[in-house]
């Protein structure tokens, strides 16, 4: 049975995303054995949080996954975008601080996903603090290549020092300059 279960898995990997209805074929075949499969369940989270917008069902999907096989390490990252898509912040940082204790998960992309956690909730300075301990975790050039990126962004959006101030100083010298004269 289980040789069934991953020809229709395999079928709808292949088939994901360039044609979904036959991944969605495939998957619901294969969610229909007793034994379910995290990655079948991820990828039909993966399917309704991506192509159909519904971040509730995806999240269901996804909870189901990590029921079956807790250590399925690649839904973490995926069930953390649908969690910040949905604006479910709380629900997101705990599930990221679970999923750095677990052993093998990537902690780069990790701390990435609570670096953009905090971006979505206005407190740039975390934000741009846990990138750098992305940062320390990833072993791929082209990731710190993103990572600097997403701190750039920051940058951008955080509150500028206003330059208006000096400016009224500088006035205010001129006019007690001008007041000794």
């Amino acid at each position: 049975m289980g040789n069934l279960l991953d020809k229709y898995l395999f079928q709808a990997l292949d088939a994901y995303p360039y044609n979904l209805e036959e991944a969605v074929e495939s998957l619901n075949y294969a969610l229909s054995y007793d034994e379910k499969n995290p990655i079948a369940l991820c990828l039909m989270g993966q399917i309704y949080a991506e192509n159909l917008r519904n971040y509730e069902t995806a999240k269901e999907y996804y909870q189901q996954a990590l029921a079956e096989d807790m250590y399925s390490l690649d839904v973490y990252p995926k069930y953390i975008n649908v969690l910040l898509w949905n604006e479910d912040y709380e629900e997101a940082e705990k599930l990221i601080d679970f999923a750095l204790t677990l052993k093998g998960t990537d902690k780069a992309v990790l701390y990435l996903k609570k670096g953009i956690l905090y971006e979505q909730k206005k407190e740039y300075k975390k934000a741009l603090k846990v990138l750098k301990t992305a940062k320390e975790h990833t072993y791929n050039n082209y990731f710190i290549s993103d990572i600097e990126g997403d701190e750039k962004r920051i940058k951008d959006k955080m509150p500028k020092k206003k330059k208006k101030e000096n400016k009224n100083s500088d006035s205010s010298k001129k006019s007690k300059k001008k007041k000794k004269n």
